[in-house]
């Protein structure tokens, strides 16, 4: 089993999306309730952080610079240099009780977002596909709480879960268009500790799901079939991201929100920023075109 260690003791309310920078060898992530787009750099231990107005649930590096983000506000950039913040497209206004939540960029270049319902309870939530000439559409309907967003290494299946339903879909994509297809379970967590929640795809084509509530990370081969797993003490983790000059390390975010003194007695470094060696390198994170 992997050894795991935590790298920034952040007592981040919920940090994730992190997000690898290969040309600057930093590690991007955010605190949706501290709101904050956040840069790691490890070979320093600096941590720096870029406020925004509204909880922000996860983030994509542009081609131009600077960062596409969403969340409560919608999708918005930010400029990494003057620190402004762009607002896009609120793709639900009439919505008080969702914000977007997890989300990335497939290999064309659109930034993919997917939202949830802040009750934990309805399924209000819908999968957004942002693209680079700023259209927005919606894509799936009925989500309770979106997350781990992924896709495989051939761009033939995109991964998305309903952390709230306890399972993980599969889709036939196609990324000349951005249509997805055949929605089918790949992983039903029910009965098992902890819910999925965000994730990452490795080059072997294998699904690692932070589990929420489950004390770790599960790695899923392209069949659903559960053949790994990473232990952090901390219950909630939240997502994966793998980083360093060969993709060869694991970024674990996790989270500190609703824990009892008690809670915290067990899980000191609750909130903060961990990283473990795999032993399998990742893919190259894509980034939005427009």
């Amino acid at each position: 089993m992997a050894e795991v260690s935590c790298i920034l003791d952040a007592k981040a309310k919920v940090a994730e999306s992190p997000v690898w920078c290969p040309e600057e060898q930093a590690l991007y992530w955010t605190d949706i309730y501290a709101p904050s787009i956040n840069r790691y750099d490890p070979a320093t231990g600096e941590n720096r952080s870029w406020p925004v107005p509204a909880p922000v649930g996860c983030l994509a590096l542009r081609e131009r610079g600077g960062v596409i983000a969403a969340g409560q506000a919608g999708f918005f950039f930010l400029d990494l240099e003057t620190g402004a913040v762009e607002p896009l497209h609120d793709p639900e206004p009439d919505k008080p009780d969702t914000r977007l939540n997890d989300g990335r960029c497939d290999r064309a270049g659109r930034f993919w977002a997917g939202s949830m319902d802040e009750t934990l309870q309805a399924p209000d939530g819908a999968l957004y596909r942002y693209d680079p000439d700023r259209r927005c559409t919606r894509m799936v309907d009925e989500v309770i709480v979106s997350n781990g967003l992924a896709f495989s290494p051939d761009d033939r299946v995109l991964y998305h879960a309903d952390t709230r339903r306890f399972a993980v879909y599969a889709y036939d994509f196609d990324l000349e268009s951005g249509s997805i297809a055949n929605k089918r379970v790949f992983i039903d967590t029910a009965g098992q500790e902890g819910r999925p929640d965000g994730a990452a795809v490795d080059e072997e084509g294998c699904y690692w799901s932070a589990r929420y509530g489950g004390w770790g990370v599960v790695r899923h081969a392209p069949d659903g079939r559960e053949i790994g797993r990473i232990d952090v003490p901390v219950a909630a983790c939240t997502m994966v991201a793998f980083g360093d000059p060969d993709l060869d390390r694991l970024y674990i975010t996790t989270a500190s929100q609703r824990l009892t003194e008690a809670d915290r007695k067990d899980q000191p470094q609750a909130g903060g920023l961990f990283v473990a060696e795999p032993g399998v390198r990742g893919l190259a994170e894509p980034r939005f075109s427009g």
